[in-house]
């Protein structure tokens, strides 16, 4: 049902025009709230993000307090560039310092993105009534699957879908600011100081979006 119904509400979007000559854009530092839910709407994590775009390094700390059994208690601390991510557990104090084999992530476009098309969700009839967003789509590495992303005119992620064989998940970012709000979240906790990079089991990918599945 859930996902007839955001199937639905992808046709209902107008499609103002296609081409292929767009370039994918890089998004600024933001802070806000992300929200992830299975396309069967079971709601996997509500909480709030920092991204630092320059950086690339993400920091996602889900919402315990939200009234959902399903809802992920997580701590995530991503260095993109580098290649590693650290799952805190400040409530344990424990800390576990991880290598990712995917990238891949919904706060900005891929450059291999392929742009599809352009979008306006609600009524562009109507001033203030309609949001323009370009549509990029890619094939998820790692995993077979494939995503489709909706960014503002400004650059600005607004929710991204995932396509696997085994599960897709809707996200969404809400009451997005541009800019860093507490830069100290950014940075490796002091109970995750001297933990060695763990082995990762053969066959085991590890990426943000492995996080949630």
């Amino acid at each position: 049902m859930f996902a007839t119904v955001a199937l639905l509400a992808i046709m209902c979007l107008t499609i103002t025009t296609h081409a292929d000559h767009h370039q994918p854009c890089h998004t600024h530092n933001m802070t806000g709230l992300m929200s992830v839910m299975t396309l069967k709407g079971e709601m996997k994590a509500v909480g709030s993000f920092t991204y630092d775009s320059v950086g690339r390094k993400l920091r996602f700390q889900s919402n315990e307090s939200q009234p959902s059994n399903t809802s992920l208690g997580l701590d995530l601390l991503m260095f993109f560039e580098e290649g590693i991510f650290y799952e805190i557990d400040s409530k344990n104090q424990s800390c576990e310092k991880k290598k990712l084999q995917m990238s891949l992530h919904p706060f900005d476009i891929p450059d291999d993105a392929k742009f599809d098309s352009t979008m306006t969700t609600g009524c562009s009839c109507i001033e203030a009534e309609g949001l323009k967003v370009n549509i990029w789509t890619g094939s998820l590495t790692h995993i077979k699957g494939f995503y489709s992303m909706s960014v503002t005119m400004g650059c600005l992620p607004v929710s991204t879908f995932y396509f696997t064989d085994t599960t897709s998940f809707l996200f969404r970012n809400m009451d997005v600011e541009l800019e860093i709000k507490d830069p100290d979240l950014l940075v490796v906790p002091s109970l995750c100081h001297g933990k060695p990079l763990e082995d990762t089991p053969e066959g085991t990918v590890h990426s943000f979006l492995h996080e949630f599945m």
